[in-house]
């Protein structure tokens, strides 16, 4: 066991792709932490298959890394704020935070979101400026942009003398200037051990240990991970768990794990500033406490952030239901959104007056997309509806969630995109010219103004428009009629393939969103019409056959390109009269309705309700 001045307990923190995942691989790889023959895997602590594809960090995951006689714990936390659940909680193991910043991108709004967590919890901050090696980096300025953030979110005085290490994760290089690099990441190692205060638990006091993050083993069942506040762990030891509701029952450690690398291994024993895994307790969670038996004593339970989006997750009942799927069943979707209550503390899951539908809450459109993504990949097969915001009643007055966005758009587009932001109720707080023939601009915009709008601007900026954005805080209701889509769609009239002489038939009302030969139902939205209305197609037309040949044949005609629509593309289209239908094999748009006529008796019937209203 380690004494308690040679550990250090850190967070890192960052914005979305600003290399942090990739400064944790040199840090493990540079420390000597790996035997020579071992390979380690690029991105190594990204180990869900969706964080591997996308580069972001969805669940915050521990290392530790040996280096001299230190042991220095890392928590990788994820960058995103849908998942700013994990964040927050993290902040309570840790004694100092790793701030990592792209030297080019500068600050952005998930960097404030988490280092506002971070700062709240009184942790030491180190700034690690990456990407140092970028052609267009502007350490500098960058540095002022950091301390700006700091004065902006109330930092200390001791908190505002923070140091700087300059960085390239990819070379695996760092220094303490800007101008020149190491040829190894010594410089930040060191920084860490001068910088981050060491754990100052009392180790002779009864236990109280923290339950922070859950994993689930299929041999040793739930594993609680946390750091232990005061006193001893021992494996076999009897304690006493405080639940969250205030009432305390027994259990029993029977293993305990301590960190090495990104693997565990069994240990005998752990005292207070050590972060360890325990298993053998059953019905263990997040945020309850773990103590003595003689004195259980509770930590206060942690505070978590409150859904702002929610969604209903709905048995799927479309024609092809049960086709590629193999769990269908309503206990079935039941079983795994309560499953994923037990480790996502930002989840919540409401059930209906059917049972058939859940109301899942969450943090975002991602978060929502990546549990539903998840569910796909496992062979569930659901509907689900348009994602809305959650309005809240604060002191008597009806408040909604605010974003803050930041995006950056050559100068030639900012003037459709600040028209088309004005419509959607934004208000520019910023506006920066980086000299480079792009403008960033600050806005903060009610988050149902950003529902559906992602795909509107890159079109609006062709492709060249980058867009971040993160929860700020709740404000004033702004009226109805906010965002959503503004084209109608084309709705299938047949059910079966679709032709490719059905689809040349109707190509010029509108862009497709299916190619020659997929399977169709009547009701399924096959594209996006180039008006408001919505339309009924036929695109699985046969061509009549003759026996006369015509000399002008349309062999040589072409299809254009479909738009092919990604998960969250896909559940950022849908309207109030939509479902999005999501098996292991396909991702299909549809209205609620299907049939035709009954679509049209269900809109007259809502428009005379309005009417009468």
């Amino acid at each position: 066991m380690h004494a308690r001045d040679k550990i250090k307990n850190i967070a890192i923190i960052a914005h979305v792709d600003h290399g942090k995942t990739t400064l944790v691989d040199k840090l493990l790889q540079q420390s000597g932490t790996f035997r020579s023959n071992e390979q380690l895997q690029e991105r190594a602590m990204d180990s869900n298959d969706i964080e591997r594809e996308r580069g972001i960090t969805i669940l915050a995951k521990n290392t530790a890394i040996q280096y001299k006689d230190y042991l220095i714990n890392i928590v990788d936390t994820p960058g995103h704020a849908d998942f700013g659940g994990e964040v927050e909680r993290i902040m309570k193991m840790v004694d100092g935070v790793l701030l990592v910043v792209d030297a080019f991108e500068g600050t952005m709004p998930q960097t404030k979101f988490v280092l506002r967590k971070a700062l709240e919890q009184n942790l030491t901050p180190i700034v690690v400026v990456n990407k140092i090696d970028r052609p267009a980096a502007r350490p500098h300025e960058v540095i002022d942009e950091v301390l700006d953030l700091f004065i902006e979110l109330d930092a200390s005085e001791e908190q505002l003398e923070f140091p700087v290490v300059y960085a390239s994760a990819l070379q695996g290089t760092s220094s303490l200037d800007p101008e020149k690099q190491d040829e190894n990441m010594q410089a930040l190692y060191e920084t860490i051990i001068e910088h981050i205060p060491s754990p100052t638990e009392d180790i002779n006091q009864s236990l109280q240990f923290l339950v922070t993050l859950m994993d689930y083993n299929e041999y040793l069942g739930r594993v609680a991970i946390g750091r232990v506040n005061r006193g001893k762990v021992r494996q076999g030891q009897v304690v006493a768990i405080c639940t969250r509701e205030g009432n305390v029952k027994q259990g029993r450690v029977e293993k305990l794990f301590g960190f090495q690398g990104l693997k565990r291994i069994e240990i005998e024993e752990a005292a207070g500033g050590d972060i360890v895994a325990i298993s053998g307790i059953k019905d263990i969670n997040i945020g309850e406490t773990i103590a003595d038996p003689a004195n259980p004593e509770a930590l206060p339970v942690l505070k978590i952030d409150e859904p702002t989006l929610q969604m209903t997750f709905l048995v799927n009942n479309s024609p092809f239901a049960g086709k590629e799927g193999k769990w269908i069943t309503s206990r079935k979707i039941r079983e795994r959104l309560f499953k994923e209550l037990e480790t996502d503390v930002s989840l919540r899951v409401d059930e209906t007056d059917s049972p058939d539908a859940f109301v899942v809450s969450g943090r975002g459109e991602l978060h929502l997309g990546i549990l539903i993504e998840n569910m796909r990949r496992e062979g569930y097969e659901l509907q689900v509806s348009k994602p809305e915001v959650i309005i809240r009643e604060i002191d008597g007055q009806k408040m909604e969630p605010i974003e803050h966005l930041i995006i950056d758009v050559p100068e030639e587009s900012m003037g459709a995109v600040m028209e088309s932001l004005g419509t959607r109720k934004a208000e520019m707080v910023n506006m920066v010219n980086n000299g480079n023939g792009n403008v960033r601009l600050e806005f903060k915009i009610p988050a149902r103004g950003l529902i559906g709008y992602r795909t509107y601007f890159l079109t609006l900026t062709k492709g060249y428009g980058v867009l971040n954005h993160a929860f700020d805080s709740y404000g004033p209701y702004q009226g109805s009629g906010l965002g959503g889509r503004h084209q109608g769609v084309l709705v299938s009239s047949e059910t079966g393939s679709t032709t490719f002489y059905g689809m040349l038939g109707v190509e010029d009302r509108g862009i497709l969103f299916v190619t020659p030969g997929t399977e169709v139902y009547e009701g399924m939205i096959v594209g996006e019409h180039t008006r408001e209305n919505d339309i009924i197609v036929n695109i699985c037309k046969e061509k009549q056959l003759t026996n006369v040949r015509s000399a002008t044949k349309e062999g040589t005609v072409t299809l254009k390109a479909p738009r092919l629509h990604s998960m969250e593309q896909a559940l950022e289209y849908l309207n109030d009269d939509e479902y999005c239908e999501i098996t292991p094999k396909s991702i299909r748009l549809r209205k609620k309705i299907l049939n035709k006529s009954e679509r049209e008796r269900a809109e007259k019937h809502r428009k005379s309700a309005d009417v009468n209203i």
